[in-house]
């Protein structure tokens, strides 16, 4: 049997381990790593290649949001599983701008983390039963806006960007001058308010503009 394999990052000794014993009682999930921090969580997901990353945004110094970031730059397919206290409306749109495939409120029902783990580790998305659905609904229409919104040039050179060719390449392929490229480059990011490279690929991959089915 192929198990899911997860690693837990939250800064309470107690709450991981009561996270190993809910997820690994049916045998189909396996906790392979924990970590207390962003520094630890980040070098624990690098050596363990989990399939799941399931954290706390509240983690000491930089935060569950930073991981978020540090792993999805590593890997923008990277499947990521929030759960949290911090369930405000706020928060829970905060962590899937950032590239969440999911969010799971402490307050839900114990089985939600595990059927939230399934399911993101199916490539899905997930919220727990008491944040509101329109959330999910919402934060995706509105990076469909935003998408709708570029020129189709500048849609071209997202795709080449998120497919990984570097600006000299793009301005290559499309005929272009490297300084028009660079141009636009900053253009799409601020229209599609990423900040990161990471962030416009995991975008273009949630969306299917590129095609991210590689083996894990």
């Amino acid at each position: 049997m192929n198990r899911i394999r997860v690693l837990l990052v939250d800064d309470h000794p107690v709450v991981r381990a009561g996270y190993r014993r809910l997820l690994e009682q049916d045998g189909d999930i396996h906790v392979v790593g924990e970590a207390a921090d962003v520094d630890e969580g980040s070098v624990a997901w690098q050596q363990l290649s989990p399939s799941v990353l399931v954290t706390d945004l509240s983690l000491p110094g930089a935060g569950g949001i930073e991981l978020l970031r540090k792993v999805l730059a590593r890997d923008p397919q990277a499947r990521v599983l929030v759960c949290s206290m911090y369930d405000s409306a706020q928060m829970v749109r905060r962590a899937l701008d950032s590239g969440a495939r999911g969010f799971v409120s402490k307050n839900a029902p114990p089985d939600s983390l595990v059927a939230a783990v399934r399911a993101v580790d199916r490539g899905g998305r997930y919220l727990s039963e008491d944040i509101s659905p329109a959330l999910l609904n919402r934060a995706e229409q509105d990076e469909a806006d935003r998408l709708a919104a570029l020129s189709q040039r500048e849609f071209e050179i997202f795709r080449l960007l998120a497919e990984g060719h570097s600006p000299a390449e793009c301005a290559r392929l499309l005929c272009l001058s490297p300084k028009t490229v660079a141009n636009n480059q900053t253009q799409i990011k601020d229209k599609l308010g990423v900040s990161t490279s990471a962030a416009l690929v995991h975008l273009a991959l949630r969306h299917g503009v590129i095609d991210g089915r590689q083996p894990r």
